[in-house]
């Protein structure tokens, strides 16, 4: 009968261990499997474009090519008002023409005629012209590398901006266009080098711009003879004498594609906006491609790195991923995302971490059997309030609060310890009193009022305080005075806020490690003369170090992972700096604030998954270098 019930144990024990690894196998298979899933879904953003050469050309893509204007004579529709031409004259000097159409109130055309000529002394010979797609600027470009710009937006005869010597070594200038937006220029040069320059304002010339030089692309063996913008984007077609062709992307710097057209290019255009070029040879034949260039933007340096976009002074970390005009440059830097998710987690855990902490201990080692039987259910009902809800709160209610009071605060983050300081050492003297051993363990309840008395006192003070030290307003002096900004929800909010929500759970899983040291441990501590904090500093704390790392590493990955109390409680501000007083957004927060809005398999969907693939992998090592530390300090104080 004894060796049956054995037996049937032996059986069950088997059981249950299979079950557990067949579980613990799933979780694992689970977990690869999602990150399999999103990765397949970001992976895209880094194919490699292909073209595809169409049998035949149709015949309204010939007239599209038979359209190209890139040669000394050029003009412009200027919607339903009229348009604008240029011609460059064997002078060297440039006529324009514009034709006006105004309406008079019975609807009737009234139509003018401008026609001048600009003679500004130039550097140079002119070797290309491009009036940009808008008409208000017109560029050219000379024989000894110098770049000439005219405003021809107002009622002036064209107003000379700028000439800057694009090219130290004189080289010749050979093909110039403006990109998508008519605000960067693209220049193609003798030496087959390509190259895009921006209206870029300098240090102290106020809102003055000069053309700079921003982005070097790849290039050919000799000179380039031809440049085409894309309509769909920041890229561009470049040509060379021998018929080869590249598609370049400005802002990654990417050479997207490599084509070669039977003979020299003679002229060319993009249709179906950018999915196909269309090239007319020398020879009277023409050539179309279909371009699948999917997210040509996407590269490592635009993602990680700092780009110079349009419109920016400098390199910048910049995430903006849509605006109101269609020309607008998405701006896809993860860096301040990445960035906003460690400042949230490492001002959240320097909030959290010590009072979890020090609460843990104190209610292990000092606080009553009575006590902590309720205060600890209490602490741990705090994991159970919805991070909504604590968003929520923190947004509304919190942030208005602190915005009013934000001296109190400070005042109280440096009164409050100081009073209870101040309490402790007052307290001493009569701990050991009858009164003293009646309250042992409930100290705690003993030390509210001085922490309520704190409070009161920083927000009694900070008034006068304000008024006279700093204005009567703190955040107008922080900002005449220092320069710094105050958002109303920003990483104060979120400290308080996430180390709220983090509190619980290092407290609970660093209280039990704390319990469960040997009680013969710190008896023998006491029965040596130690004291009861010498016992939980230098006795019990090392020897629960294993689990107390792991209460905070846990905390941790609980603060990288939280998106809506991040969502909710900051501004959403995409930026790199380490200041209290603004706002940030973090990995998590964009993925709920940006998914919902992003097309279907876009460049924005795909890079938000890949922004998912990189919080894996971070919660991933995170996890992982915890675990080994565990268990280096499991070997190091398992002895204890």
């Amino acid at each position: 009968m004894a060796s049956t019930i054995v037996d049937k144990s032996r059986r069950n024990d088997r059981l249950a261990a299979w079950l557990i690894k067949a579980g613990g196998l799933f979780v694992i298979v689970a977990v690869i499997g999602i990150l399999v899933l999103i990765a397949n879904v970001a992976l895209p953003l880094f194919y490699s474009p292909s073209a595809e050469k169409l049998a035949e050309v149709p015949a309204e893509l010939q007239d599209m090519v038979a359209s190209d204007n890139s040669g000394t004579h050029q003009s412009r529709e200027l919607g339903e008002k009229g348009n604008i031409s240029v011609q460059l004259l064997p002078d060297n000097r440039i006529e324009v023409r514009r034709k006006m159409i105004e309406k008079d109130v019975l609807g009737n055309e009234k139509v003018s005629q401008q026609s001048y000529q600009l003679e500004d002394r130039l550097p140079g010979a002119i070797s290309a012209v491009w009036l940009g797609r808008k008409g208000n600027n017109l560029y050219a470009a000379t024989v000894n590398g110098w770049l000439v710009r005219w405003d021809l937006s107002g009622e002036d005869r064209g107003r000379l901006v700028e000439t800057v010597e694009a090219f130290k070594d004189h080289r010749r200038i050979t093909a110039l266009t403006t990109l998508l937006g008519d605000t960067s220029l693209a220049v193609g040069d003798e030496k087959g080098q390509i190259s895009t320059w921006m209206p870029v304002r300098k240090p102290g010339s106020g809102e003055d711009k000069q053309l700079t030089l921003i982005h070097h692309l790849p290039g050919f063996m000799q000179p380039v003879q031809r440049l085409l913008a894309s309509p769909r984007d920041k890229s561009l077609a470049a040509f060379d004498a021998s018929g080869s062709i590249k598609l370049l992307h400005m802002t990654s710097e990417r050479l997207l594609l490599e084509l070669k057209a039977g003979s020299a290019v003679a002229a060319a255009a993009f249709a179906d906006n950018g999915r196909k070029l269309v090239v007319a040879g020398s020879d009277g034949k023409a050539v179309a491609w279909k371009l699948s260039i999917p997210h040509p933007e996407i590269s490592f340096s635009t993602l990680f790195g700092k780009v110079w976009y349009e419109g920016y002074d400098k390199p910048e970390y910049v995430w903006q991923s849509s605006a109101a005009t269609d020309d607008f440059e998405p701006k896809l830097s993860l860096v301040p995302l990445i960035f906003g998710t460690f400042k949230a987690t490492l001002f959240a855990m320097l909030f959290a971490v010590p009072l979890a902490l020090l609460g843990a201990l104190y209610t292990s080692q000092f606080m009553s059997s009575d006590l902590k039987g309720r205060i600890k259910p209490a602490v741990e009902i705090m994991a159970a309030v919805p991070s909504v809800v604590v968003g929520f709160l923190a947004g509304l209610w919190l942030a208005p609060l602190l915005d009013k009071n934000l001296l109190a605060l400070f005042l109280s983050s440096l009164m409050v310890p100081a009073m209870l300081l101040t309490a402790v050492f007052a307290w001493k003297p009569f701990s050991d009193t009858a009164m003293g051993r009646r309250l042992k363990g409930y100290e705690f309840v003993c030390m509210l009022p001085v922490v309520l008395l704190g409070i009161w006192l920083s927000g009694l003070i900070a008034v006068p305080l304000e008024a006279s030290l700093f204005g009567a307003d703190l955040k107008q002096w922080l900002y005449s005075a220092l320069g710094v900004r105050y958002d109303q929800r920003n990483s104060i909010i979120i400290a308080i806020a996430l180390g709220f929500a983090v509190i619980p759970i290092i407290f609970t899983i660093a209280e039990d490690a704390l319990s469960n040291v040997p009680r013969n441990l710190s008896a023998a501590s006491l029965a040596l003369g130690a004291s009861r904090w010498q016992t939980a500093w230098r006795v019990v704390l090392p020897s629960a170090l294993p689990g107390v790392f792991s209460a905070i590493m846990i905390g941790f990955g609980r603060a990288v992972g939280e998106t809506m109390i991040v969502l909710m409680a900051t501004g959403n501000t995409p930026i790199t700096s380490w200041s209290l007083f603004n706002g940030l957004r973090s990995l998590s927060a964009n993925i709920a604030v940006e998914i919902p809005e992003a097309p279907l398999f876009g460049t924005l969907y795909r890079t938000l998954f890949l922004s998912a693939v990189l919080l894996f992998v971070l919660t991933f090592i995170i996890n992982t270098a915890a675990e080994l530390l565990r268990q280096r300090f499991r070997k190091k104080y398992g002895r204890y």
